[in-house]
């Protein structure tokens, strides 16, 4: 990822809460005929490994996982995003001398894959991640609330995905670039727009 050193965030707690934020992924792997791509759910085992270990399971029918991968596979998490408009920079009026941009947050994972099809593995897998995301509902739902049958047989339907990390990139590109004036303008802009994604962007620009 092109990360200029403005934009570089190389802080662990910024990088997890972003993965942590973070509802689907995007998993990609390098092959002999090209780049392989699937949005997935994915969760962080924090504390497996040096810098943790990411699981996932993919649908048994995409391809991606029976073609060898020719390098670490990697795992895209998005934050926050705003189109960033010129006309909120104080400097547009002073010299003209501005551009749109789209501010965001992005972090890529690397690491080696691992594909495995262990009924007991999948099922601690699939568990955890619908925990994760089951347990902040009013009513949640747990695997176990299915009869077991039925879940032994959705899980004969997919592959599980392990990719321990072994480097973390992280983005942060928030109008770190312009004068506090220009900041101060970008944060207004987005605080006030009608786009929720905006919104949560605006706080994120630096005073």
């Amino acid at each position: 990822m092109y990360t200029p050193p403005a934009f570089r965030d190389e802080d662990r707690a910024s990088i997890l809460a972003t993965v942590r934020a973070a509802r689907l992924a995007h998993f990609v792997t390098a092959t002999s005929g090209g780049p392989l791509v699937t949005p997935l759910p994915l969760f962080l085992a924090e504390h497996e490994g040096e810098h943790g270990t990411i699981y996932g399971h993919l649908a048994k029918a995409n391809p991606q996982w029976r073609v060898p991968p020719l390098a670490e596979g990697l795992a895209v998490f998005s934050g926050p995003d705003a189109y960033v408009t010129p006309s909120w920079y104080a400097t547009k009026a002073e010299t003209g001398k501005v551009v749109p941009t789209w501010n965001y947050v992005a972090v890529h994972a690397h690491g080696p894959v691992e594909f495995f099809e262990d009924a007991d593995r999948l099922l601690d897998a699939v568990t955890r991640l619908t925990r994760l995301h089951e347990d902040a509902l009013p009513s949640p739902w747990a695997v176990g609330d299915a009869p077991a049958d039925f879940i032994a047989s959705q899980l004969r339907g997919i592959v599980g995905l392990r990719m321990p990390v072994t480097r973390w990139e992280g983005k942060r590109k928030m109008s770190q670039n312009r004068n506090e004036t220009d900041r101060a303008g970008v944060r207004a802009g987005l605080a006030v727009s009608g786009r929720a994604g905006d919104r949560e962007a605006a706080p994120l620009v630096p005073a």
